[in-house]
């Protein structure tokens, strides 16, 4: 694992989730999706940081696929939500989950949460129709900081969810979420992932972000058509192209405007 320094770490605490193995044997064809994928196709046993693993790469490249498998396996829904919610709204997971072993710690995680930026919508309303019912108790949507998720932003129901659900001793899986936040609220996402990892939480998360995958200390595995393989933050694209962007923006300009025909078929 390539890992940065900065942070302290708690070494007695290993994960919940200690690595994630593809089972080859009863694969049918490495030619069908997702197992065509070169970086699944590639994956063996992949170890998770016991604090936060990131998974990057390029659109296609098995991110989504390679997180939902993991997080189905470890008994969330497809769709998203704590490992407790068990709606569908429509089956669209890959048969990957199927195919992976995890390796678990000897640790359970006390509370869990898989975000899906594409069916957040989908954990909101099924949090509604169940609160609907009249089977007594407190509230769900109190646990999301007591406001309908419906009735925020999409950035402000992302932050009040790891704001108010999330908590210490937790295992959560997170798929694009910097999707609904300004590089302000991702800013802050990274100071209350600090806070939550020196409570004992792991995370998994799949990211775009430069930003969110400069947290000190994390493990990065980059997802492409050559496989999958650790990397460090500065040798991600994703570092080096905003970097560079920022750095000279005008040069970009010119490859991408000025050599580009300007009369459109």
């Amino acid at each position: 694992m390539v890992r940065r320094g900065g942070v302290g770490r708690t070494i007695d605490f290993q994960g919940f989730v200690q690595s994630v193995e593809l089972v080859r044997d009863n694969i049918p064809s490495f030619d069908a999706y997702p197992f065509s994928v070169p970086a699944i196709r590639g994956l063996d046993k992949l170890a998770l940081d016991p604090k936060i693993t990131f998974i990057v790469g390029e659109n296609g490249s098995g991110k989504s696929t390679l997180i939902e498998a993991i997080a189905v396996a470890a008994g969330f829904n497809a769709e998203g939500g704590s490992s407790n919610f068990a709606f569908s709204t429509r089956r669209s997971e890959s048969p990957l989950h199927g195919h992976v072993r995890l390796a678990r710690g000897l640790r359970r995680p006390r509370t869990d949460f898989f975000l899906r930026a594409e069916s957040y919508f989908n954990v909101a309303t099924e949090i509604e129709r169940l609160d609907a019912e009249p089977l007594g108790g407190d509230p769900i949507i109190d646990a999301y900081g007591g406001v309908s998720l419906h009735e925020q932003s999409h950035g402000e129901s992302f932050m009040a969810l790891v704001k108010h659900r999330f908590g210490p001793n937790g295992f959560y899986i997170l798929d694009e979420p910097e999707s609904a936040l300004s590089p302000q609220r991702q800013l802050s996402l990274l100071a209350i992932l600090h806070r939550l990892v020196s409570a004992n939480c792991q995370f998994i998360i799949a990211t775009h972000s430069p930003i969110l995958m400069a947290y000190p200390d994390a493990s990065i595995f980059h997802l492409s058509s050559d496989g999958i393989r650790s990397v460090a933050y500065e040798d991600t694209e994703h570092y080096g192209i905003t970097r560079d962007f920022l750095n000279h923006r005008e040069r970009f300009f010119k490859h991408l405007f000025d050599d580009q025909d300007p009369t459109p078929e």
